[in-house]
């Protein structure tokens, strides 16, 4: 990629970037941290909290009802913005509605409750992703997609930290509610926000919506790069993410309480993350998306193996600590590098439809594979199923050579862009 020019290093873009981060990762973190604490807290079988898995799945089917959101805008504040609004505006409310159930008279509601968060939470997305595509220039995609990462895993820091903290000394209800009045923060992004500039005007019709989006993708390297683009997608990830899993009551079943996990869990990954993510973003100005690829990767994959060591060693504070900075460094770096990756391969004139489609493949193994993490945990015990992730962030690794050579000269540019 070529570098940026020092005027314009750090900018308003740049800036909407951390904020978009911050929007997008909130309600995720509800799901994977605090829903999971809670459940766990008020005595859920652990089978069936890793089971809650799958309500993500509308992060991995998002591509489908993308092309709606670009055929039909709302009416109120543009293409992109008006989705945005209105998808945030359903999440706080969903998130401050939880505690109202009963986790063990209700748990089907809670469950569905909880897909509803991640339905409004993937809608925000598609449109955040399309925004963020519209919005850089390429020779930014790399730094600003770094910034978004890295405000995704801050504000992770809310509801799998300030909540936890605060669930040792108020009732639940006013936890969620104070942890959903962030969402906030998201709204006054989209009400101060301009629309950016459309490479194409709403299709025409639906089916047009649905048709060029593939068509544009699967005619610009052929079908066999465009799989093995798709495979890579949800390979790449897979071990980081079914690592963190169950990432709450692996900390709680080593015996470490809440207010541990909120205080030095959480925050131990705060200055790597930074560091990480900020790191990645300017070395990717330097070698290249591709390369970021290989070395990013394989930071994740020795990375996971922390929490091996974390699960033979026991309950030991420091080393808690050290194994969360180490993982929080590589998933940041790792994550930066494959959202600049994606982005890259957009096409500015399908961005909401090709976008959605390739974060649905890379969110995949976090939705449907991390529902039997609980499963394997209880067959194998947590140090033998840190290793089986480590193991499985191999075959994604091995497919770099085919869609991002160490040599490479950037050539996955969408038609749109060359």
């Amino acid at each position: 990629m070529p570098p940026l020019p020092p005027r314009g290093m750090f900018n308003r873009r740049l800036l909407i970037c951390l904020f978009t981060g911050f929007a997008s990762g909130l309600p995720l973190y509800v799901l994977i941290s605090l829903v999971p604490a809670w459940l766990r807290r008020e005595g859920v079988d652990l089978r069936d909290i890793g089971l809650f898995a799958l309500i993500g799945l509308p992060y991995a089917w998002k591509f489908v009802w993308a092309p709606l959101l670009e055929r039909f805008p709302l009416p109120l504040l543009g293409r992109r913005r008006g989705w945005m609004l209105a998808s945030q505006v359903g999440t706080l409310a969903a998130i401050a509605a939880l505690p109202r159930l009963d986790p063990h008279a209700q748990l089907g509601m809670v469950a569905a409750l909880c897909a509803l968060i991640a339905f409004l939470s993937a809608t925000q997305d598609i449109v955040i992703d399309a925004y963020r595509r519209e919005l850089l220039p390429d020779a930014e995609l790399g730094l600003g997609n770094a910034l978004h990462v890295n405000l995704y895993r801050l504000s992770g820091l809310i509801p799998g930290s300030l909540a936890l903290i605060l669930a040792d000394q108020m009732p639940w209800g006013p936890v969620f509610a104070i942890t959903a009045a962030f969402m906030l923060v998201a709204i006054g992004l989209t009400l101060s926000i301009a629309e950016p500039a459309h490479a194409a005007p709403p299709p025409a019709t639906l089916r047009a919506s649905v048709v060029e989006p593939f068509r544009e993708f699967f005619g610009r390297d052929g079908a066999r790069g465009a799989f093995a683009i798709l495979a890579f997608l949800v390979l790449y990830k897979l071990g980081d993410n079914l690592a963190t899993a169950l990432a709450t009551p692996f900390y709680l079943d080593l015996g470490f309480t809440l207010t541990q996990i909120g205080i030095v869990a959480k925050h131990a990954a705060l200055w790597p993350m930074i560091a990480g993510s900020l790191a990645g973003g300017l070395l990717m100005l330097r070698i290249g998306i591709d390369r970021a690829l290989w070395i990013f990767g394989a930071i994740q994959i020795v990375s996971i193996l922390g929490f091996a060591v974390l699960a033979r060693v026991g309950h030991q504070l420091w080393l808690l600590a050290v194994a969360i900075g180490f993982e929080y460094l590589g998933v940041g770096l790792g994550a930066a590098a494959l959202i600049a990756f994606m982005a890259r391969a957009t096409s500015r004139a399908h961005t909401a439809t090709q976008f959605a489609l390739f974060t649905a493949l890379a969110a995949l193994p976090r939705t449907a594979i991390n529902a039997g993490a609980g499963f394997v945990v209880e067959a194998v015990g947590w140090e033998n199923f840190f290793y089986l992730c480590a193991l499985l962030s191999v075959p994604g690794m091995l497919l770099l050579p085919m869609v991002a050579p160490w040599r490479s000269r950037d050539h996955l540019q969408p038609e749109t862009d060359r």
